[in-house]
């Protein structure tokens, strides 16, 4: 009879402590990067670490990356985009392996970071005037094409010349395109409206 109950033991309630949680019912695992990698359930994504634990829980503004088999959010130099929609327009920021907000959601675009720097579209609000009929100012919106660092700080514009844009979900219903692209740590390539790219090195 002892030697029954040690068996049941063993076999039954041993095992139990194998596992200390489990994640159920995903949709999507991604590979690792830097010891994080991101999963998906129904249409959130959360972040685990090469233990398994959740280190940022499920949501649903994380921006997805294309690769070539899947498009997922990734972190790199510890920062991930967000998206948060404000009258029908697209803002991005980031937050930090804690799921804090660390730059909020400002830019028309952005992308990942790369060596400490990130491309964004910095929108700028310009005052030109006063409609006195409708007692309301009247403002342009345009934006630059600029690099911040992973606190948010503009730190270079890759384009000198701002884009005007009619801020408005009717009119900008996609995020504009970036043109530029980080090609090495200081070196930057800007595409122009001939289709040809220049060069620009940033130095620090």
């Amino acid at each position: 009879m002892k030697k029954a109950i040690i068996l049941f033991f063993v076999i039954i309630i041993i095992p139990l402590f194998g596992f200390s949680q489990s994640i159920e019912n995903l949709d999507y695992i991604s590979p690792f990067h830097d010891d994080i990698a991101v999963v998906k359930k129904e249409n959130q994504w959360a972040f685990i670490n090469n233990k398994g634990d959740i280190i940022v829980d499920f949501r649903d503004d994380l921006v997805t990356t294309k690769f070539a088999d899947a498009n997922y959010p990734i972190f790199s130099d510890e920062r991930c985009l967000i998206k948060q929609i404000k009258d029908g327009i697209s803002y991005f920021g980031y937050i930090d392996t804690s799921g804090k907000t660390i730059i909020e959601p400002q830019f028309l675009n952005a992308a990942n970071f790369s060596n400490g720097k990130a491309i964004v579209l910095e929108l700028v609000k310009e005052l030109v005037g006063e409609n006195k009929a409708l007692g309301k100012n009247v403002v342009y919106h345009k934006y630059y094409e600029a690099t911040i660092d992973t606190n948010g700080e503009i730190k270079n514009y890759l384009t000198q010349k701002a884009i005007n844009i009619v801020l408005d979900k009717e009119f900008t219903r996609k995020p504009p395109q970036i043109i530029s692209k980080h090609i090495s740590d200081n070196l930057f390539a800007v595409k122009y409206k001939n289709n040809k790219w220049t060069i620009i090195t940033i130095n620090e």
